[in-house]
């Protein structure tokens, strides 16, 4: 799998550092959180502070809002700093927790500074599925059906017209026009990238032959910082096109993809397939739920442009009440209640209940060295 390299660990910001390690909780006693949301007290107080994928944004706002309600004597912040930062700022010590939409690799020791920072192999669970969609704002199109080596074609700087016969083609009686395409990709390192990228690669190496990539590749095209950042430009842009957690595409137009014979949207449900159909990625640890993503099935329904939500998380901290705290909030996002608050609020898929109960079994274990 070609991963794009990671930097590596900085030394925390003092800023990070400061927000990371303002930690703290009523006692061992309430080691989990009243994610249920009664009257009764979980005991739970202090600020906890992550960060990482952008993309996940909008679910981490739904989140923090259903566990500080229920919890009203803890402040939770997210810095959506990208996949890339979460992960580096996890590894050198500046968050307790990260989200990722890439999982942890090893082939520039990623895996091994977490387990580094962590004293042991450190958690990885799915927090949710969710489709990147093809984003686009092209005036008179409402509907647009583009294939894999299409969209390869476009981000690629090949294909430079709306009208161009490859896009004709698939869109019988839509007045596409004479106007110059401007794609849209994002300017800093980013899992989104990664999963959309590794997507071309693996299903239009031809019209894609940069590989896997967290950074864009090539200088055509323009720039957008974090999902919002691509968001903005494709909306404020002329005959744009970009790409983008579909949970925050908003009223911009989204392309159907083409699975086999079928044109695709990305839907919630559609993307939640891919994970029947994927294997886990071999040699991990059983605290380790990562999956390769089969970006080329061709099962009806599935939609194949997605990506797999992670948290990144230690198994055991230093102290007790960040043991405590990291427990209560993860515990709240792989529950029934906290799947439902993303699901109803951010669009995204919910996980299969045997892979929830699995992540919440990992995530009940997180205790103090």
């Amino acid at each position: 799998m070609n991963r794009t390299s990671f930097r590596k660990a900085l030394m925390p910001s003092a800023a990070a550092l400061a927000l990371g390690i303002s930690l703290t909780a009523c006692g061992a006693g309430n080691e989990t959180a009243n994610s249920a949301g009664s009257d009764e007290s979980s005991g739970l107080s202090g600020t906890l502070s992550g960060g990482g994928a952008s993309s996940q944004e909008a679910a981490q706002n739904a989140w923090r809002a259903g566990f500080q309600e229920a919890n009203p004597d803890v402040t939770v912040n997210y810095d959506p700093i990208g996949s890339g930062g979460g992960r580096e700022q996890f590894a050198a010590g500046g968050f307790p927790f990260a989200g990722s939409d890439s999982y942890l690799t090893d082939e520039e020791g990623e895996l091994s500074a977490a387990a580094e920072r962590c004293g042991s192999d450190a958690i990885e669970i799915p927090n949710y599925v969710s489709p990147i969609a093809v984003i686009y704002n092209v005036e008179g199109v409402d509907s647009l059906n583009l294939s894999p080596e299409v969209i390869g074609k476009i981000f690629n700087d090949k294909i430079k017209k709306w009208n161009d016969p490859a896009i004709a083609e698939l869109n019988e009686g839509v007045d596409l026009p004479d106007a110059t395409i401007t794609a849209v990709h994002r300017s800093d390192e980013s899992g989104t990238t990664e999963n959309f990228t590794n997507f071309l690669a693996t299903v239009a190496e031809d019209a894609w032959p940069h590989g896997e990539v967290g950074d864009w590749p090539i200088e055509a095209g323009e720039g957008g910082n974090g999902t919002s950042g691509v968001v903005a430009a494709v909306t404020q842009g002329v005959n744009s096109i970009g790409y983008a957690d579909a949970s925050q595409a908003g009223e911009l137009g989204v392309v159907s993809v083409q699975v086999g014979e079928e044109f695709v949207a990305p839907t919630a449900e559609a993307a939640a397939k891919i994970l029947e159909v994927s294997p886990r990625v071999e040699g991990r640890a059983e605290v380790d739920m990562a999956f390769d993503l089969d970006y080329k099935t061709t099962e009806t329904g599935v939609y194949p442009i997605v990506l797999t939500s992670y948290l990144i998380a230690c198994q055991t901290y230093a102290d007790q009440e960040t043991a405590d705290l990291v427990k209560g909030y993860l515990g709240y996002i792989v529950s029934s209640e906290g799947q439902q608050v993303a699901a109803e609020q951010a669009g995204s898929a919910p996980l299969a209940d045997s892979l929830a109960s699995e992540a919440q079994e990992i995530v009940e274990a997180i205790s103090v060295k």
